[in-house]
C-alpha cells in the first residue's frame, strides 16, 4: 500500500498489521497488494473469503524472522484494487497468484492455505510444477463436496446480494456460526477484518466468491476444481501439515476426512474448541507447530 493508504488504517489495526506492503500490476492493469516480509526460504500464504492478508498477521510476525513470507490480497480483497469490470473468477485469482510467484522468482517454497485459498493455492501449485515443496492446510478444500443450505441460500439472486453486500452478513454469519473461540475476535481484530469491506462495492468480491462455488453441473469453476482434485496425487509425496477447526459448519469434519484419504501421510491436528477461523482462534497451538514442521521437513539442497 502507499504511505497514504497505510495511514488510513485505524491505529488499532495498524498495530496488528504494521507492514507497508507492495503492489504488482496484474492482467487488466489492476494492482494486487501483497506482503513480502523477511528473508530465507519462501512461505506463500493464500487467504480465502471473506478475509485478506490480515488473517496471517501473527504467522508472518513469527516466520518472517527467518523465512520470506509472501502474502497476497486477491483482487477485490484487502488492500488490492476492487474493480467493477473484473470477472472475479477462481481461475483469474489462480492466474494472479501464478503471476506473483513468477514475478518474485520464488523457488522451493511452502504453501499455506485457508478457505478458497486451498483451491487457488493448489491450482497455482499444479501449474508451477516443482516450486512448492511443503504444504500447510487449514479448513479448506481442493475438491468437490456438498455444501450446507446456508451457503445455497446466499446464491439466491436478490437475497444473496442484499445480505452479503448490503448488510455485510457473510462476516456476521461467519463469526456467529463458524467461530469456536469468539473471545479471540477483539474489537481491533474485527475492525481489521472489516476495514477493506466498508461499502456495497467493496463487498462485491465476497459475493462473487460465493457465486463461484460450483453448485451447478455446468458451472465453469467445476471443471477447474475437478481437474485440480484429479491432479492432487502428484502432490502426495510432499510433506503435508493439516489443522482443522472441528466446529466449522461449512468445512466440516467430512472435508478433513477427504484430506486424510488423499494425503494419508499428512500430519494432522484437530481442535474441538475452534471453528472456521482456526488460525485466529488457536494461534498459540498452530504457529509453533508450523515452525516445527518447517524445521523437521527441510527442503533438500538443490544439486549444484
Amino acid at each position: 500500500m502507499t504511505e497514504t493508504e497505510r495511514d488510513a488504517l485505524p491505529p488499532a489495526v495498524r498495530e496488528l498489521y504494521p507492514w507497508a506492503g507492495s503492489y504488482l500490476e496484474v492482467k487488466g492493469g489492476h494492482r494486487l497488494h501483497y506482503l513480502d516480509e523477511g528473508q530465507g526460504p519462501p512461505v506463500v500464504m493464500v487467504h480465502g473469503n471473506p478475509t485478506w492478508s490480515f488473517y496471517y498477521r501473527d504467522l508472518v510476525k513469527e516466520l518472517s524472522r527467518d523465512h520470506r513470507c509472501v502474502v497476497p490480497d486477491h483482487i477485490g480483497c484487502g488492500l488490492s484494487d476492487k474493480p467493477d469490470d473484473w470477472g472475479y473468477h477462481i481461475g483469474d485469482h489462480v492466474d494472479n497468484l501464478v503471476a506473483l510467484v513468477e514475478h518474485l522468482g520464488l523457488q522451493e517454497a511452502t504453501l499455506v492455505v485457508h478457505d478458497w485459498g486451498g483451491a487457488i493455492g493448489y491450482a497455482a501449485a499444479a501449474r508451477l510444477k516443482g516450486v512448492f515443496k511443503r504444504f500447510v492446510v487449514m479448513n479448506t478444500a481442493a475438491f468437490l463436496r456438498p455444501l450446507p443450505a446456508s451457503l445455497r441460500l446466499l446464491r439466491l439472486p436478490l437475497y444473496g446480494p442484499l445480505v452479503v453486500q448490503g448488510f455485510n452478513g457473510f462476516f456476521k454469519m461467519g463469526w456467529g456460526l463458524a467461530t469456536g473461540r469468539k473471545e479471540r475476535f477483539t474489537p481491533a481484530v474485527r475492525q481489521g477484518y472489516l476495514f477493506p469491506y466498508g461499502t456495497w462495492r467493496d463487498r462485491k468480491v465476497i459475493m462473487r466468491f460465493i457465486q463461484e462455488i460450483p453448485l451447478e453441473q455446468e458451472h465453469p469453476s467445476r471443471w477447474l476444481i475437478q481437474g485440480l482434485a484429479d491432479g492432487l496425487p502428484e502432490l502426495r509425496p510432499f510433506p503435508h501439515l493439516i489443522f482443522w477447526g472441528m466446529k466449522d459448519p461449512v468445512f466440516h469434519p467430512g472435508y478433513l476426512e477427504e484430506w486424510r484419504a488423499r494425503f494419508p501421510e499428512a500430519e494432522v491436528y484437530t481442535f474441538d474448541d475452534a471453528g472456521h477461523w482456526v488460525l485466529d482462534e488457536v494461534p498459540d497451538r498452530i504457529i509453533p507447530r508450523i515452525r516445527a514442521f518447517l524445521d523437521e521437513n527441510p527442503i533438500p539442497a538443490s544439486a549444484p
